[in-house]
């Protein structure tokens, strides 16, 4: 394996990593107002449940997608001008719902009055929603194939996006962020909050399966995804369902911890359906063609330093999380107090 490829499997991870990690934030978030409801001492011990379980980790999981960005800017800086340019509203969209949402989850807790928080409730969903929504969208344009310019550039338009593929991919996205947060949320917290996270896991599950057949099916008769390397994209598609299928066994069974692996894997795995299916092309057009990993990538000088520093920043990224799990480890109320 060459340094371009090691680069690109660097940063296929770093966005893989962010979609686990970043995932069941978002999900937690779309969560959020739905989680424990029942009783009136519920209401005030646990109206917080979700929040109470990224309460630790929500910033620092962002530090995936700042590596990711900068991995992206300084490896391949022809796929970065071309990438961002053609997905600027999306990339827009998704920082917006970031800020929005990380702000709401902060101010919430002081909000005067049940008026108050609810309006603040409201945009901690939207904040979730968001940008999950729109990696989807990312997600299944570039599963697709962008449009390419006589110039080599690509340009999406919204008429790129509002396909039933592209939407398709969207709207499963967000439903599996959704089930990867209720099963955080169901392997963090206390027994009854847990319960319900993990009913309503199950839940989103099926629901993720029912809608992920609309773009599985477009791309059987043609008109979904287009992908260079076939034989691999079937094995990580058939990967992909047994990743729910596994989710959806053990949150039906009491298994927290092997559903959690089990969306991870699943969140996970369209980042790598997107870099294998499609190696050596790092972007594609629907006729096949498209920008490769060798016109992409920077020079071999500037990858040998760039190398030297991932040999240090890699490590420091994964002993962070790891350390920051191990602090925080348990569930929410018997580790560590509620935080909004």
């Amino acid at each position: 394996m060459n340094l371009e490829t090691l680069w690109l499997a660097l940063l296929g991870l770093l966005l893989a990593g962010y979609f686990v990690l970043g995932g069941y934030d978002y999900g937690a978030q779309m969560l959020h107002p739905f989680l424990g409801r029942d009783g009136q001492a519920e209401k005030r011990t646990s109206g917080n449940a979700a929040l109470d379980a990224i309460a630790p980790f929500f910033l620092g999981n962002e530090v995936w997608l700042v590596a990711f960005t900068g991995v992206l800017f300084g490896a391949f800086p022809h796929l970065e001008g071309t990438l961002l340019s053609g997905l600027y509203p999306l990339i827009v969209a998704i920082l917006a719902g970031l800020v929005l949402g990380n702000a709401a989850i902060q101010l919430r807790g002081r909000a005067r009055g049940a008026g108050g928080r609810r309006r603040w409730d409201a945009l901690i969903v939207f904040g979730g929603a968001l940008p999950a929504v729109c990696w989807g969208l990312v997600l299944g344009l570039l599963l697709h194939g962008v449009p390419r310019r006589a110039d080599g550039s690509f340009h999406i338009g919204a008429g790129d996006v509002l396909t039933p593929f592209v939407l398709g991919c969207g709207l499963t996205t967000a439903l599996l962020f959704a089930a990867h947060g209720a099963a955080f949320v169901a392997l963090r917290s206390g027994p009854e909050v847990s319960l319900r996270a993990a009913r309503s896991g199950a839940l989103l599950l099926r629901a993720t399966v029912a809608v992920v057949c609309l773009p599985l099916l477009l791309t059987l008769f043609g008109a979904g995804a287009s992908m260079n390397n076939r034989v691999t994209s079937a094995v990580l598609a058939v990967l992909f369902a047994a990743a729910l299928a596994g989710a959806w066994w053990s949150l039906s069974r009491g298994h927290r911890v092997r559903a959690f692996a089990a969306t991870s894997c699943a969140t996970a795995l369209p980042v790598l359906l997107v870099g294998a299916g499609h190696y050596p092309y790092v972007l594609t057009d629907a006729a096949g063609g498209g920008l490769t990993i060798h016109h992409a990538v920077t020079d071999g000088a500037t990858l040998k330093i760039l190398s030297a520093f991932g040999v240090f920043l890699i490590p420091v990224i994964l002993a962070y999380q790891a350390w920051s799990w191990w602090v925080f480890r348990g569930r929410t109320g018997r580790r560590h107090p509620s935080y909004f």
